[in-house]
């Protein structure tokens, strides 16, 4: 058995039960209601619960004066509430609980005792996260689709690795990456979105790329922590023929120590690494020296458009891809979109492209379209008119 609660924050933010002891529950402002809220924003009878045929929750709004959501959507009528709901009556937050006995029977109260909340925010608060219980049966289930990404030569666009991007898959859930990162930040589940993202695209390159490159993203709450270790030595079980890079945020990355003791460890699993995004905030020259990974991949910013960039910004980019050559990294120009941008990095001698002129990312199934003969003809037409450095 067990029995449905409203969970609540109160005003000094603490967290409260409500048990839903009797039916109809009545929610309002007046001292009488099964639950009152002291807040101007909630009518006298503001809503009522009630048990639906089925045996569900049933919640009815009474004509409130500023309304009654749920999933911060405002209902007309009466609705079906399920486990994880959340409930605003005017501005006053509720979470929807079904709740073990124990639990359900220890909020026993007397009526003396009765819970009174009061209202805090004239806006709609947000101290719940909607869907939570949607989006943690998700990453328990590792519902997510991998989608590849080909990354090319310069020179001549032949398909040389992947990198293997999350997309959300439940369609009442956030679709892309920023969004359920967002989400997983909220609930502190950063680590397990990142996690089911490279389990997943894994997974399919077992199938569709098993001997190919594969660049996997690690979220910086993951850096130089033992469960990386172990989470990145499964994953090369998975795919024992393939070779696994991991890309490293320069925002990741505090002690060079730290650093290098991740290049011993993904040494000793065979595992790669590259360091993302250069040049997007600092350029870590100092990290680039001192810890050289295996590959350095240009931030978009400064590559889209790079054709018509200044003269100076030019040199200072091809400056670095020196550099990055010169520490014995492979230099990776991302975000290329068009013939001319690849023409010019092609010039400043990148040594591979990855952009929607390579390649849009696809998820791996029938019709795969990136094959191990893959080029990227655009690329190879441009790149094959110009002398290139050596």
């Amino acid at each position: 058995m067990a029995g449905w609660c409203l969970e609540a924050v109160t005003y000094n933010n603490e967290g409260a039960l409500v048990r839903i002891a009797r039916f109809p529950f009545v929610v309002g402002r007046d001292a009488g209601c099964d639950l009152p809220i002291a807040s101007a924003e909630t009518s006298r009878q503001h809503a009522v619960i009630d048990l639906d045929i089925g045996g569900g929750l049933r919640l009815t709004d009474l004509n409130s004066a500023n309304g009654t959501f749920i999933n911060r959507s405002q209902i007309y009528g009466s609705v079906l509430l399920v486990d994880g709901d959340v409930a605003h009556f005017g501005t006053t937050e509720f979470r929807v609980r079904h709740v073990e006995q124990n639990v359900f029977d220890a909020l026993a109260v007397s009526a003396s005792d009765k819970t009174v909340l009061v209202g805090r925010e004239p806006l709609l608060s947000e101290h719940f996260v909607m869907l939570e219980r949607q989006f943690l049966d998700m990453l328990r289930a590792r519902a997510v689709h991998a989608v590849f990404q080909p990354i090319v030569h310069a020179r001549d666009g032949r398909l040389r690795a992947f990198e293997i991007l999350g997309r959300g898959q439940i369609p009442e859930l956030p679709q892309t990456p920023m969004d359920m990162f967002v989400m997983a930040t909220r609930l502190g589940k950063e680590v397990e979105l990142s996690e089911a993202f490279r389990w997943v695209g894994l997974t399919a390159a077992a199938t569709f790329a098993p001997n190919a490159t594969l660049f996997v993203n690690v979220h910086p709450r993951e850096m130089f922590t033992e469960a990386l270790y172990r989470s990145i030595s499964l994953l090369r079980a998975m795919v024992p023929t393939a070779q696994i890079v991991i890309e490293i945020h320069e925002t990741a990355i505090t002690h060079i120590a730290d650093v290098k003791n991740m290049a011993l460890r993904l040494q000793e699993i065979n595992v790669q690494f590259a360091y993302d995004d250069f040049g997007a905030g600092q350029a870590r020259l100092v990290e680039l020296v001192d810890a050289p990974p295996h590959y350095v991949k240009f931030d978009m910013g400064l590559i889209r458009d790079i054709d018509r960039a200044s003269p100076k910004k030019q040199q200072l980019v091809s400056q670095l891809v020196r550099i990055v050559h010169d520490v014995g990294a492979i230099a990776l120009a991302e975000g290329v979109e068009t013939p001319a941008e690849a023409h010019i990095c092609a010039v400043m001698n990148f040594d591979l492209i990855q952009g929607y002129l390579a390649g849009k990312p696809v998820v791996p199934e029938r019709g795969w379209p990136y094959p191990a003969g893959y080029v990227a003809t655009a690329i190879g037409e441009v790149t094959t008119t110009i002398t290139l450095p050596h």
